[in-house]
């Protein structure tokens, strides 16, 4: 999943719709994955996606999402519990599997033993564990204090890495966190510069690579961003630099047709 060349991943997040339903871009998953997963390091799904639209002969490394319970029609998405069994991921092959914690959150404590239990059977199984954290709607906490304290309470129970948001301050995560911190995309950006300057931002400040979804398949070119986005990730490119690498793709990318809805 981590690169060995470069110590560092691009990982393609397509687990949304375990709690947003069929999320734009998303409605049909296969054919959303298929044109980027050759620049994926690792491909985020859930164990009905991973068996209905993935290929088998597709070799990309699966980060399998095991946590859920509740859906944007909840007011609380912070009610999860795991939601697929560590046998059933051993089963499916995959090379780690991920949970949501909530800190901070009416339900910190359920997500937060939630993640203890999956540590403690990835461990018996020799399966890596990520957590993600302040996601839904916590993400108007996502500030350095907030973050660091999640990630280190996610480190402190035993995961080998961590899944957040960028922000003001962001070594200071970093630092305080004694695994590997990607960072996500979040909602869709307005801009491609937006984009690349968060994933340049947070490649400086010390995160090993990112794991972004909308951000790249709900842009009009998906495989020119993604292909920017490793420029920066593995080859240390500038946002300049990644810009070009875009347009460069943007010329030679199909077309992306909108599914018609009758």
């Amino acid at each position: 999943m981590i690169k060995p060349a470069t110590g560092r991943s691009v990982m393609l997040a397509c687990d949304h719709g375990y709690f947003m339903g069929p999320t734009h871009r998303l409605e049909n998953p296969r054919k959303t994955i298929e044109p980027l997963l050759p620049y994926a390091d690792t491909l985020a799904v859930t164990r009905g996606v991973l068996r209905s639209s993935v290929d088998p002969k597709w070799d990309t490394p699966i980060l399998l999402r095991v946590s859920g319970g509740a859906s944007i029609l909840k007011d609380d998405l912070s009610d999860e519990e795991i939601t697929t069994s560590m046998k059933d991921a051993v089963r499916l092959n995959v090379s780690a599997v991920a949970l949501s914690v909530f800190v901070g959150t009416q339900h910190e404590k359920q997500s937060l033993v939630n993640l203890s239990r999956l540590v403690d059977e990835g461990e018996e199984y020799g399966m890596p564990v990520m957590a993600i954290t302040a996601v839904g709607k916590e993400l108007e906490k996502r500030d350095a204090k907030y973050l660091a304290l999640a990630c280190r309470v996610s480190a402190e129970i035993g995961v080998q890495i961590v899944k957040t948001y960028y922000c003001e301050n962001f070594s200071k995560v970093v630092n305080g966190t004694p695994v590997p911190l990607v960072v996500a995309g979040g909602p869709k950006l307005n801009t491609v510069d937006d984009v690349l300057n968060l994933v340049y931002n947070a490649i400086q400040d010390g995160a090993v690579g990112v794991d972004m979804g909308r951000n790249i398949w709900q842009n009009d070119h998906p495989v020119a961003m993604i292909n920017a986005i490793r420029s920066i990730v593995h080859e240390d490119a500038t946002v300049k630099e990644a810009l070009q690498v875009f347009s460069d793709n943007m010329i030679t990318e199909p077309k992306k047709v909108e599914p018609q809805i009758h």
